[in-house]
C-alpha cells in the first residue's frame, strides 16, 4: 500500500490504538540514531510557528511546515484535551489554506469536523490557519492583552502519518516585556523542541508578564510562576509549600523522573478553580478571593497535582495508550488514576506537615459520607464510574441516584487498600509499596499496566496475598467497603448520631473549569421559590466564591440560616435570598474504638507516616 493511497491514514490511526505511546517514541528514536550511525540525515521535523500578533481580538494564527515526502497528509486536530470531554477545538478554526514549496495553493479538503486532508504534497507544504482562542483556565488555551496560556493540542494540527515525528514550535509578534515558562526544551529564544507530537502538546506554555520564583532540591531545579496581582498572593509562601510537598512526594516514591519541573499558577479575579497535570509541570487555576477564603484550597490541588508525575503520566494504565486525539479514550482505571492519587496527595501532606491527624480523619469521613449520600453507590461501580467519565459534562447524570465520583470512591478505596495489605500482613505491605513496585515494574520500564488488574497484581505482590475478592467486591461490584474491620486494626471506628441539618433546595455539583452549576431544584422549595432554576451557575453563595468547595459550604448551613446566591442564568446575572429549610440526617465522624490500645496507636501513626514494619519486625 502507497504512503499516498486513500486507506493509508486510516490504516495509521487503526495500527496507533494497539502501539503503546512510550514504544512509538522509542521507535522513533531509533530511527533517527540508526539514521545518525549510518551517515544519513534524521528526520525532518514539523515546523510550528504561533503568531500572537491579534491579542484584542484572541486570534492567533498557526504555520505548519510539513517536509517533502507523502503526496497525500491528514491533518487531525484534536477533539478533547486535558479534560475527558469532547470538546470539538474545531469550532473555532476559521480558517484553513495549504501551500506547496512553490508557493503554489494546494488542495484542502474538509473530511470531518476535526479531519483536514492536504494534497500535491510531495514538495513539501505550508499549512496556515486561525484559531480563536479565549478559553481561561488549566484546561483551555487563552490568548488576550495580559497573557497567553496554551494547552497546545487545542491550537495544533498534527499529520497523522508524522505523529512521531520532532517538532519545532516558534512564536512570533510576543510583546517584548513578555516572556515564556513551559517543560519544553528552548534552544534558542522563543523556540521549542519536542521528540514528538505527544511530547509538546504535554506541555503548556504561559507566556506574559508573570513573576517567577525557583528552588532546588535533591538535584531538580522547580521552577514557580504566577500569573495574578502581586497583591492577591504570597510568592514566598507558595514556594515554601511547593518545596514541601516536592520533597515529601519524592520520597515517599523514592524516585524523580525529571530533572526541572514547572508549577505553571494563574490566579485570577474571577471564579475559577482545578489543576491540569502534565509530565513535567502543571496548571492550577484558584480565584483570588477564594485563595484568601481558603489558602488550604491551593495546597491540596498542587499536592494531587504534583503526585500525577507518577500516576497517570508514568505509572499509566494500558488503556490510555496511546492517546486516541479523535475519539474518546476509555478507561476502568480512574479510580485508581485519579481518585487514588488524592489518597497519596493527602499522605504527601501529612509527610510535608501540611496536613495533620484531625484534619485529616475529618476529611475522610466527610469523603465516607458523600459517597453514603449517593444512591448509585448501589447500582454504579467506581470501574463503571471511570468508564462514564466522558458523561460528566450533563447535569443529570451527576445527579446522586445517577452516578458515584471515581475521585470520591477511588479516594476512599485508596485508604481501604493501604488498610487491608497493612491488616494482611501486620504492618509490612502498604499501599507506598504498590505505587513504588508499579514505578518499578511498569513505568521504569516503559511498560503500562493493565488497569484495576495490574493494581491488584501489584498489591498481590507486594503483600504475598490474595486480593482478588476485595477487587471483585469494592471496585468492579458496588458492596459496601468494610470500615468497621479495616479501621478497627488502627484503633478507629464510625461513629453516626442524627442531626438536624439545613436543606437548601437544591443540589448543586462543580465543574471541572470555572463555577459550579445547579443541577436539581426541590419542587416546591424556598429556593425554587426565589427563581433558582437547574442550569444556573453559582458565582456567589453567601459572599463566597462559587467553586470545587460547594458541597462543604452547603453542609456549613444551619436551619434557618439565610441563602444569598449570586447565580448567572440565560438571561443574566442575579442575586437571589431564601431561608434554608431543614431535614434529619446522620453525621458521620471517626474516633478511637473503646480501649484503643497502644498497639491500635502505633499501627495508626505507622499509617500516617506511610511506614511499614520490616519483615521480622517485633510490634509494640
Amino acid at each position: 500500500m502507497s504512503l499516498g493511497s486513500p486507506n493509508f491514514a486510516k490504516l495509521c490511526r487503526r495500527s496507533l490504538k494497539f502501539i503503546p505511546l512510550a514504544a512509538i517514541l522509542l521507535f522513533a528514536r531509533i530511527q533517527r540514531a540508526e539514521a545518525s550511525s549510518a551517515g544519513t540525515p534524521s528526520p525532518a521535523p514539523l515546523r510550528y510557528t504561533i503568531s500572537l500578533a491579534n491579542p484584542a481580538r484572541h486570534l492567533v494564527r498557526v504555520t505548519l511546515q510539513i517536509p517533502p515526502g507523502a503526496p497525500q497528509h491528514d491533518l487531525q486536530l484534536p477533539v478533547w484535551n486535558a479534560l475527558y470531554q469532547i470538546r470539538d477545538f474545531s469550532q473555532y478554526v476559521n480558517w484553513v489554506r495549504a501551500r506547496n514549496s512553490a508557493g503554489q495553493d494546494v488542495l484542502t479538503r474538509l473530511l470531518d469536523k476535526s479531519l483536514w486532508r492536504i494534497s500535491n504534497s510531495q514538495s513539501g507544504t505550508e499549512v496556515e490557519y486561525e484559531v480563536f482562542v479565549d478559553d481561561p483556565g488549566p484546561f483551555g488555551a487563552q490568548l488576550d492583552t495580559q497573557h497567553a496560556f496554551f494547552n497546545l493540542a487545542e491550537i495544533l494540527m498534527y499529520p497523522i502519518d508524522q505523529r512521531s515525528a520532532p517538532i519545532q514550535l516558534h512564536f512570533t509578534e510576543v510583546p517584548s516585556t513578555w516572556k515564556f515558562a513551559t517543560a519544553l526544551k528552548e534552544p534558542e529564544p522563543a523556540t521549542f523542541s519536542a521528540d514528538a507530537y505527544d511530547q509538546l502538546v504535554d506541555s503548556p506554555v504561559e507566556i506574559g508578564s508573570f513573576r517567577e520564583s525557583d528552588f532546588d532540591e535533591a538535584g531538580a531545579h522547580y521552577r514557580v510562576v504566577v500569573d495574578a496581582d502581586p497583591s492577591d498572593y504570597n510568592m514566598q509562601a507558595i514556594v515554601t509549600t511547593d518545596h514541601a510537598i516536592a520533597t515529601a512526594a519524592t520520597s515517599w516514591m523514592a524516585d524523580r523522573p525529571f530533572d526541572t519541573y514547572v508549577f505553571l499558577y494563574h490566579i485570577p479575579r474571577i471564579p475559577t478553580g482545578g489543576g491540569m497535570e502534565h509530565a513535567n509541570s502543571t496548571a492550577i487555576d484558584i480565584s483570588a478571593r477564594r485563595l484568601a477564603e481558603n489558602p488550604q484550597a491551593l495546597t491540596e490541588t498542587t499536592a494531587h497535582e504534583f503526585f500525577h508525575v507518577w500516576n497517570v503520566k508514568r505509572i499509566r494504565p494500558q488503556s490510555l495508550e496511546p492517546i486516541d486525539y479523535a475519539r474518546e479514550n476509555y478507561t476502568t482505571a480512574l479510580w485508581f488514576s485519579e481518585g487514588v492519587t488524592s489518597t497519596v496527595a493527602d499522605y504527601v501532606l501529612l509527610r510535608a506537615g501540611l496536613l495533620d491527624e484531625p484534619r485529616f480523619l475529618k476529611r475522610m469521613a466527610a469523603q465516607i459520607k458523600e459517597l453514603e449520600d449517593r444512591p448509585a453507590q448501589q447500582t454504579q461501580s467506581v470501574e463503571e464510574s471511570s468508564l462514564d467519565a466522558w458523561l460528566e459534562k450533563y447535569d443529570y447524570y451527576r445527579l446522586p441516584q445517577r452516578s458515584i465520583s471515581y475521585y470520591n470512591k477511588g479516594y476512599l478505596l485508596g485508604i481501604a487498600l493501604d488498610l487491608q495489605l497493612r491488616q494482611t500482613t501486620s504492618d509490612r505491605a502498604s499501599l507506598r509499596q504498590v505505587f513504588q513496585w508499579l514505578n518499578q515494574n511498569y513505568a521504569r520500564k516503559g511498560l503500562f499496566f493493565p488497569d484495576s488488574d495490574g493494581v491488584r497484581q501489584a498489591a498481590e505482590a507486594v503483600s504475598n496475598t490474595r486480593l482478588e475478592p476485595f477487587f471483585q467486591k469494592y471496585v468492579a461490584g458496588t458492596e459496601d467497603i468494610p470500615w468497621d474491620n479495616l479501621l478497627r486494626f488502627v484503633g478507629l471506628e464510625i461513629a453516626r448520631r442524627s442531626q438536624l441539618a439545613a436543606d437548601p433546595g437544591f443540589e448543586a455539583a462543580p465543574n471541572f473549569s470555572g463555577p459550579p452549576s445547579v443541577i436539581q431544584v426541590t419542587a416546591g422549595s424556598e429556593a425554587e421559590r426565589a427563581g433558582l432554576a437547574p442550569g444556573d451557575t453559582i458565582l456567589e453563595i453567601n459572599g463566597q466564591v462559587g467553586a470545587w468547595d460547594i458541597g462543604q459550604k452547603l453542609d456549613q448551613l444551619h436551619p434557618g440560616d439565610i441563602l444569598t446566591l449570586r447565580v448567572r442564568t440565560r438571561s443574566g446575572e442575579k442575586e437571589l435570598h431564601w431561608q434554608a429549610g431543614s431535614r434529619n440526617e446522620l453525621a458521620l465522624s471517626l474516633k478511637d474504638v473503646d480501649n484503643v490500645s497502644a498497639q491500635q496507636k502505633a499501627r495508626r501513626l505507622a499509617w500516617l507516616r506511610s511506614e511499614t514494619q520490616p519483615a521480622g519486625a517485633a510490634h509494640p
